[in-house]
């Protein structure tokens, strides 16, 4: 795991090249399919022949929680190890991670239809009523969650309404003692102003790439996005198809917002207590030799 940008997929590449492994996705946004510009999926070249799970896997118009992702990560977990190869999950999303690693069981909650409707039209008037709300109910929550995250501050809202408990009394419930595998976890890191220059560098080439066209062939594809327009680089872009924003000013947001993302993740992953870090401008060999050494 590590940060936008810091280089996990060319790593886990090489790694499962060398270790007979299969990759898994523990990413939020590379699982929708048609998605592949925005959220840096790999292509079929750089995936060199490597098995992928969890990428092009649910449809935009779904809702996927990360209970259901852990129920399939640990379903592709399966099938790996009983072709007798290595599973390597890879990915940012520090949710689908932590529902792994801490053998997380959340519970199945009946959402309020109408309530999620009536909290999606007050965030089209702003979030920061939103996000006091989720405040008040769930602090310990909302320090990991950004200002302008609507997904996960209504997420915060709709699970106090349907359980009367906040998301954090929620997790503390759901944490079991027993996980399913021993995990090694690898995080990795770059310093700073590299990552930035990385970040702003990948966000020039997705609109190279035609990030634009990507969105608006979306649109056009599919009638609603629950949860898949929210994710950074696709709703600025809507903005700007809108008119609200300017190409040049939705450019320069994408890049923000995605720089603010990388330092809550970084944020994230330091909560773990056994995760070992990696330099991401080290040579790729070392890395996997640090990694096959934990390992073993």
């Amino acid at each position: 795991c590590g940060p936008t940008a810091s280089g996990k997929t060319a790593l886990s590449i090489e790694l499962a090249k060398k270790i007979d492994g299969e990759i898994i996705s523990c990413d939020s946004m590379q699982i929708y399919k048609d998605m592949n510009i925005g959220t840096a999926k790999p292509t079929k070249e750089e995936m060199e022949g490597i098995k992928h799970y969890l990428l092009d896997y649910v449809l935009p118009t779904k809702r996927y929680s990360v209970a259901d992702y852990k129920k399939d990560a640990e379903n592709a977990i399966k099938e790996v190890l009983k072709k007798g190869k290595i599973p390597i999950i890879v990915g940012g999303t520090g949710l689908y991670v932590d529902s792994l690693i801490y053998g997380i069981e959340y519970p199945e909650i009946k959402f309020d239809e109408e309530y999620r409707k009536k909290l999606e039209k007050e965030a089209e008037e702003g979030l920061e009523n939103l996000y006091n709300k989720a405040k008040e109910i769930d602090e310990q929550a909302m320090q990991k969650i950004s200002i302008n995250d609507r997904k996960r501050i209504i997420r915060v809202l709709e699970i106090y309404h349907a359980t009367g408990k906040n998301k954090t009394e929620q997790e503390k419930e759901s944490r079991k003692k027993e996980v399913k595998y021993d995990y090694k976890i690898f995080g990795i890191n770059i310093e700073r102003p590299i990552l930035y220059e990385r970040i702003n560098k990948r966000v020039d080439i997705m609109i190279d790439q035609g990030l634009i066209e990507e969105v608006k062939k979306l649109i056009k594809k599919y009638p609603e996005f629950p949860t898949a327009m929210q994710a950074i680089g696709y709703k600025e872009i809507v903005e700007y198809l809108n008119n609200e924003l300017s190409l040049e000013e939705a450019i320069e947001k994408i890049k923000q917002e995605t720089r603010r993302y990388a330092k809550r993740q970084i944020t994230w992953f330091k909560r773990i207590e056994n995760l070992k870090w990696l330099d991401g401008l080290e040579k790729t060999q070392n890395n996997i030799n640090i990694i096959l050494e934990v390992m073993n």
